[in-house]
């Protein structure tokens, strides 16, 4: 209080408070002085996905919906009457063409075969004797010992005889290929599907066209089924059915005469499952739907293709060659068209306006604005502007699918 009041004596109030107020600000000064600078957050660099427009070999793909399709699928039939004795194979097996797959009872076709070689042998026996009888009658005819009439009369009777053995030639034909027939053999090579018929089952063959299954009478007096035994389908190689717009129609038979197009075929997962060949342009337009009907030949040596499957059929009508790519979501639109935005060396951005000729899933392909290797962003475009700064956060790859 003495020295408080000693300085008060000799100095105005406010004096003292200007010498104060001069001491806080010069310790303020010293101390935020010595603290680090604050990072300068105002225009951070923006977060972006790059990539790089490449020159690449484009083809122009026609996609549509395909089904999978045998090129051969047969019924197997009995063409013979009889009971079901053997089954030579297992139902989803895969057979061979003239494999063996069922054996009808041969016995009584065996018998039948017997009976005809029997008639056959007596009926030459007969035709022999009259040939004899033929040569004496006419050898007694010139020496006018027997009427010319007998022997002129025995001429007809060896011809009888003799079409007599033609007949039993052609039953007995007839009766071998019976007994063949009771070995029931696959027309194609493919993949059996299910057993329609037992062992045990009377089959026969159809007397009907006007329905799938019929009855005849077997020799037994039984009462025979035509249905289907079994079903063979092709599987290697195989058909991709689909249908295109009519107005492609010409472009494909133009390209189709210099060269077979290729076909792909991709699971509804968008998996590639087999390549192959246009081999068939159908020969009229469906007229209510404008398309045409084509199909593609696949070898299928994997079985990776299965008849009655849905594809995804990818038919490539030509090549673009040397073209320049970008990914498809690189490309904005603005009112000036569309455009991307390329990187800068500094990393900063500009962009640029190009000219989107074609859209292959994902990747665009660009006819103007872009000589191929430049830089440009993919993904983070809504927060760009030219001149802006950015950070790459990932690269991606813009090749053609």
């Amino acid at each position: 209080m003495r020295i408080f009041g000693k300085i008060h004596s000799r100095y105005p109030i406010y004096v003292v408070g200007a010498v104060v107020a001069l001491a806080l600000v010069i310790f303020a000064v010293r101390y935020l002085g010595s603290q680090p600078a604050a990072p300068n957050n105002a225009n951070p660099a923006a977060p972006v996905t790059a990539g790089v427009a490449t020159r690449a070999n484009v083809p122009n793909i026609v996609s549509v919906l395909g089904t999978v399709q045998s090129i051969d699928i047969v019924s197997v039939q009995a063409r013979v009457n009889g009971p079901i004795v053997k089954v030579e194979f297992k139902p989803g097996q895969d057979v061979k063409e003239n494999q063996e797959l069922f054996l009808i009872d041969p016995r009584p076709f065996q018998a039948a075969l017997d009976q005809a070689k029997a008639q056959l042998a007596h009926d030459e026996a007969v035709l022999a004797e009259a040939q004899i009888d033929l040569t004496r009658f006419q050898i007694l005819a010139q020496e006018n010992s027997i009427a010319k009439q007998q022997a002129e009369d025995q001429v007809y009777v060896v011809q009888q005889d003799e079409g007599t053995v033609q007949l039993d030639q052609a039953n007995v034909e007839a009766a071998q290929l019976n007994l063949e027939f009771c070995r029931v053999a696959s027309p194609i090579t493919g993949r059996a599907g299910q057993l329609l018929v037992d062992l045990g089952n009377l089959v026969g063959p159809s007397v009907t066209t006007s329905s799938s299954t019929s009855t005849t009478s077997s020799s037994s007096g039984q009462t025979a089924s035509t249905t289907a035994m079994v079903m063979i389908a092709q599987i290697k190689p195989i058909y991709v059915s689909f249908n295109i717009p009519q107005n492609l129609l010409d472009q494909i038979k133009h390209n189709q005469a210099v060269s077979p197009l290729e076909v792909d075929a991709y699971s509804q997962a968008g998996d590639l499952l087999e390549k192959g060949r246009l081999t068939v342009i159908d020969n009229q337009v469906n007229t209510s739907a404008g398309t045409v009907l084509m199909q593609g030949t696949f070898a299928n040596a994997d079985e990776t293709l299965w008849p009655g499957e849905f594809v995804r059929a990818k038919l490539i009508l030509s090549i673009q060659n040397n073209v320049v790519t970008v990914p498809s979501q690189a490309v904005s639109a603005g009112t000036n068209g569309s455009y991307v935005y390329l990187i800068n060396p500094d990393n900063t951005v500009h962009r640029v306006i190009v000219e989107v000729t074609e859209r292959q899933g994902a990747i665009a392909v660009i006819g103007k604005g872009l000589s191929g290797g430049e830089k440009i962003v993919v993904d983070g475009q809504y927060r760009l502007d030219d001149g802006v700064k950015v950070e790459v956060q990932q690269m991606v790859e813009s090749g053609v699918e």
